[in-house]
């Protein structure tokens, strides 16, 4: 088990690898022509981390595929995309078999990283062990130019209060602009 969340591999059925873990997205890109330059780029400028309520959740469901939808926009940025959901594979797979998202999304049936990025819950014990009625969104923005990879430091983070207490995607990107 991991102490540091970003090296936390959790099984991803989205794009990407898999198991994916937060400090594989800091790797370099080597040039593809070296007379050019010798010197590696980041991959990627920003994460933004989304860490849903649970499967059933409504407006989880919907912002998975409005992400998709303006997925573009976050990759002109040097961003990267990730969704986690603290269910087993096989229930995220459905997600991915219905909505296709062209990002990662990972299951966290522990909720390691919504636990280890202070995912809010609500309801104390019947909270947490019913995620639908106690989990509460977030979305983490990470700005990984420079980043150490044994943290990433957090540019933004959105802490939602109620189920439908989540930011705007117009604001992911604005924060992603931030980091490029």
């Amino acid at each position: 088990m991991h102490s540091n969340p970003v090296e936390v591999a959790l099984p991803n059925v989205g794009p990407g690898p898999d198991p994916l873990a937060l400090v594989d997205l800091t790797e370099p890109v080597v040039p593809t022509d070296p007379t050019t330059t010798d010197e590696s780029d980041p991959t990627y400028d920003a994460v933004v981390l989304l860490l849903h309520r649970d499967h059933h959740a409504g407006q989880c469901r919907r912002q998975v595929r409005a992400i998709g939808d303006r997925y573009d926009e976050f990759r002109e940025r040097g961003c990267e995309v990730v969704s986690i959901v603290p269910e087993p594979r096989e229930r995220v797979r459905e997600w991915q078999e219905q909505y296709e998202l062209p990002y990662p999304i990972c299951a966290d049936p522990e909720a390691r990283l919504g636990d280890a990025f202070d995912q809010p819950v609500r309801l104390g014990t019947l909270g947490r062990r019913f995620d639908l009625v106690g989990r509460m969104p977030a979305a983490i923005v990470f700005d990984v130019r420079d980043a150490d990879t044994d943290e990433l430091p957090i540019a933004a983070a959105y802490r939602g209060e109620t189920i439908l207490d989540r930011p705007e995607i117009d604001a992911l990107l604005a924060q992603a602009d931030r980091c490029s």
